[in-house]
């Protein structure tokens, strides 16, 4: 069994829903040593997300930043946590029900996904920095 482990900066995006399946496995040269295992994939940020979905249609990724906007407002009467802006709260709240992290199996060297699946680097800021990822691999 070997393992791996490894940050990756992301580069700052707009906010919305961003494809980084292949940035993230451009990173790891170690998924070639990898025949069966798995990928864990955790953001190091409280006010951003990770998932797995639909990877071929832009529109998806634009329906579901339409989607949580209407979930999670900005600006609710009864946010307290206000200091950092009108989508500060919003983006922890986003944050919290999609998720830190994503697991994916490895076989052969390779992310072993669906046909239309792609990781996604939820940004949910208007203003965001870069964002780490912290990404452990394990397998034989």
């Amino acid at each position: 069994m070997k393992w791996y482990q490894k940050e990756i900066r992301l580069p700052a995006v707009k906010r919305g829903f961003h494809l980084i399946t292949d940035l993230v496995e451009s990173q790891l040269p170690e998924l070639e040593d990898i025949k069966m295992g798995l990928a864990h994939v955790f953001i190091k940020h409280t006010s951003a997300s990770l998932t797995i979905n639909e990877d071929a249609d832009p529109t998806v990724r634009q329906d579901f930043e339409s989607h949580f906007n209407k979930m999670v407002p900005e600006n609710a009467p009864y946010y307290k946590h206000t200091l950092e802006g009108s989508d500060d709260m919003p983006a922890h709240l986003k944050a919290a029900i999609l998720g830190s992290s994503v697991t994916v199996p490895i076989t052969n060297g390779k992310f072993n996904m669906g046909t239309w699946q792609g990781i996604y680097l939820c940004e949910h800021r208007d203003h965001a920095s870069k964002r780490w990822l912290v990404v452990t691999l394990q397998g034989n």
